[in-house]
């Protein structure tokens, strides 16, 4: 295997984990290991705090970022132009419990002071802030900034409801208008305002909340990505919604990090407890098929919020595990057929991780399964870009 086929099948990152991990360790203490490391990656706590004034949409981007069709499903923060919130409320993530977006209390109030606002509503328990402004930013949200900030938190804006100032500007200046100069201009009025008053170099995305798809979504996707601590992050990617192929690639390529993980669980019981060690497989690329929004409920889901047959959506599909029920046959015949795409010999692959050899007799169960996830999760990013394709066609 040279240079260039190695890093697409293991990085040097995971290469040196794998012998972090495995090194100096019995079977039994590194299957331990090795459980606990996805146990702790996948139960991590994660607590987004939404503030802004009343009727800056606050609930409505809890609700959106949850992937709520719209604000009247069960389980979605009320939304209102009048405060509805008077104490922080948690809105857990439909598919992951330990993420919660909190829905604190407006900060628009005459008597509102910063520091008192965020002992109220618990500030040390948020992994950071985001502060929503439908307008330019007043002098209520830069103070609640500088107090984010001095107490070591991080904080980001988002400017909501850019359509309403967009279409205003259109009607107002057909022939002129630009809305990449608008939107540039919103961006910049945002960012002075926020300097004046002392937050310094602030993060700004312009949003519109009925389309994230529009504007500075992945652009926010993308710094929080960065900020975030690692183990944050991997749950941060998952929780968000499926509506963009950047969202869908960078899912794919966290999931990955986790697949020798697995493989070295699948191939580890493989030996003495054959039925566990396929489990483990199909619970995994069931969970994976659900992150993606391949499995039944989301394509419902998905046909719902944009008027289409479920049909035309599962057409699109090609990934056997996404049409077929997930079972030990299906998981075999795959594990031969991925295996057969590579033009690499089995001893140059485990020449770059030996250690594996140390601990698993049957060293090729490790090596198939691995590219068989790797190779799964391309079939899944392929087909769930298909499915947004298709449940998009027509509906500007």
């Amino acid at each position: 295997m040279d240079n260039e086929q190695m890093s697409g099948i293991l990085s040097e990152e995971d290469i040196q984990e794998i012998k972090t991990v495995l090194e100096n360790k019995n079977l039994a203490e590194a299957i331990e290991s090795v459980k606990t490391i996805i146990t702790n990656i996948e139960n991590v706590p994660l607590n987004v705090a939404i503030t802004g004034e009343s009727g800056s949409g606050k609930s409505t981007f809890i609700n959106v970022i949850r992937s709520l069709n719209t604000d009247e499903e069960e389980g979605a923060a009320i939304t209102g132009v009048v405060e509805t919130t008077m104490e922080p409320t948690p809105f857990s993530h439909l598919k992951y419990k330990n993420v919660k977006f909190w829905d604190l209390p407006g900060i628009g109030t005459a008597n509102f002071k910063a520091a008192d606002y965020l002992e109220k509503v618990h500030f040390s328990q948020y992994d950071f802030f985001i502060i929503i402004a439908s307008e330019r930013f007043k002098e209520n949200h830069i103070h609640l900034a500088q107090a984010i900030h001095s107490m070591n938190k991080k904080f980001y804006f988002i400017r909501s409801k850019v359509d309403v100032d967009l279409e205003s500007s259109r009607k107002r200046r057909n022939k002129s208008f630009n809305e990449e100069e608008m939107l540039q201009q919103i961006r910049v009025n945002c960012i002075i305002s926020l300097r004046d008053g002392g937050v310094g170099e602030p993060h700004v995305f312009v949003l519109s909340l009925m389309d994230l798809q529009k504007y500075d979504f992945n652009r926010m996707q993308n710094t929080l990505e960065e900020e975030l601590p690692r183990h944050k992050r991997h749950m941060f990617l998952l929780s968000l919604p499926n509506i963009t192929l950047q969202v869908l690639e960078r899912k794919r390529k966290i999931l990955n990090k986790l697949n020798w993980k697995w493989a070295f669980l699948f191939s580890a019981y493989s030996t003495a407890n054959h039925t566990k060690a396929y489990e483990i497989l199909q619970d995994v690329l069931k969970n994976h098929l659900n992150i993606f929004g391949l499995d039944n409920n989301s394509l419902i889901r998905l046909s719902n919020t944009f008027g289409k047959d479920i049909n035309d959506l599962k057409s699109v599909i090609k990934s056997p595990f996404a049409s077929t029920e997930i079972n030990q046959e299906l998981i075999q015949r795959q594990l031969t057929k991925n295996v057969a795409k590579y033009r690499i010999s089995f001893e140059n692959f485990l020449s770059y991780i030996p250690i594996i050899g140390d601990f698993i007799t049957e060293s090729a169960t490790f090596f198939r399964s691995y590219i068989m996830l790797c190779e799964s999760l391309k079939d899944f990013l392929e087909d769930a870009s298909n499915v947004l394709q298709k449940a998009m066609e027509d509906s500007t």
